[in-house]
């Protein structure tokens, strides 16, 4: 591990040297992939040093030690520097073990988010729209911006279906454990007998695809243009500003009808199409590598069952990882850092014991 921490470092050096160099800051776009490379390393390297401050700190006062040879209180002073001195480096070993696991690709990518109603009817639609208001919440609380691409709104205030982006540092490192299925056990307001119903809606993360990432020939889309319908406000519902593309080999079909503008609706549609292109492909080769997929917390697959929001009870458990918190309101709020960082830690944990 060392000798790896070492290798880091090094072109951490390098960098830093380069980034500074004049020639290169004139080459505006070598420096600017030059200078995210620096910044990659900047965490692993700071953890690095302060490892070996800790090491060297301890060999220094193991030698201490020996000088202070009969005086008790020293001995006494110095071994209780060099246990502390110990637990900080050991837990300085356990973050660089972290830091050294293999980075997800996507990690610093905005996100595209699908949430589509599943069984329950209108009260499924209606927490369709809890789980949307909570993402957007979660958004606005880490400065995110969320915006919809397409939605299908019920006149309840729930939604058959949306689809919104989410733009920000790192949006899908921490948003990709959402894909599943959620649950929701709690009483429907249009329910006269106050029975507890179970209802679903199915969560989707894509990570954002440029043009670059998935080459789409122009050939292979069907194009419609169409009159907006729904919730869109008059200027939106009075011009052919919809459009549905399809995609002919996969047969995926998006639409996007939110903008009055049809160029913003196309751009919007060509976005999701992407995501959801690199998806499939990004599916298709975890398939083939079993041993990773299991090595997962969750497949990420959006068929299978994530997390139960129990509301008689107050309580949502993620059942991937055990975990049951009493705090359904706050979540619900955009609170969701306490779950979301335990599925980090657990599939850090999982990661960490492939490597042993």
């Amino acid at each position: 591990m060392i000798e790896k921490l070492e290798a880091v470092e090094q072109k951490y050096i390098e960098l830093t040297k380069k980034i500074a160099d004049p020639e290169v800051i004139a080459k505006q776009e070598e420096w600017r992939k030059l200078a995210k490379e620096h910044a990659s390393l900047e965490e692993i390297v700071n953890c690095f040093r302060e490892y070996k401050k800790a090491t060297k700190q301890i060999e220094e006062n193991n030698e201490l030690l020996k000088e202070a040879s009969g005086d008790d209180e020293m001995e006494e002073l110095i071994k209780s520097d060099i246990e502390s001195l110990e637990e900080k480096r050991k837990k300085l070993e356990e973050e660089l073990k972290i830091l050294l696991l293999p980075k997800d690709p996507n990690d610093e990518k905005n996100v595209i988010v699908e949430i589509r109603a599943g069984t329950g009817g209108e009260e499924a639609a209606l927490f369709a729209g809890d789980l949307f208001r909570m993402y957007n919440r979660y958004a606005e609380k880490r400065g995110w911006k969320a915006e919809i691409i397409d939605s299908n709104p019920t006149e309840l205030g729930g939604f058959k279906e949306v689809v919104f982006e989410i733009n920000g540092n790192g949006a899908y490192s921490r948003l990709k454990y959402e894909s599943g299925v959620h649950r929701v056990q709690r009483v429907p307001t249009t329910e006269a007998g106050g029975r507890i119903h179970t209802s679903a809606a199915t969560v989707a993360v894509l990570p954002e695809a440029q043009e670059i990432d998935i080459d789409i020939n122009p050939n292979d889309l069907r194009i419609d243009i169409f009159r907006a319908s729904g919730h869109g406000g008059q200027g939106v519902n009075t011009t052919d500003s919809a459009v549905r593309i399809t995609h002919i080999p996969t047969g995926m079909v998006v639409t996007c009808q939110d903008e009055r503008s049809q160029l913003k609706n196309k751009e919007k549609a060509m976005k999701v199409l992407r995501a959801r292109l690199m998806e499939k492909a990004q599916m298709e080769q975890n398939q083939k590598i079993a041993q990773d997929r299991r090595s997962q917390v969750g497949s990420g697959d959006r068929s299978e069952r994530i997390r139960t929001y129990n509301f008689p009870q107050g309580r949502i458990t993620d059942h991937r990882i055990g975990l049951t918190i009493h705090q359904l309101t706050s979540v619900l709020e955009g609170e969701l850092d306490e779950i979301i960082d335990a599925l980090i830690a657990e599939d850090q944990a999982k990661k960490l014991a492939q490597l042993e």
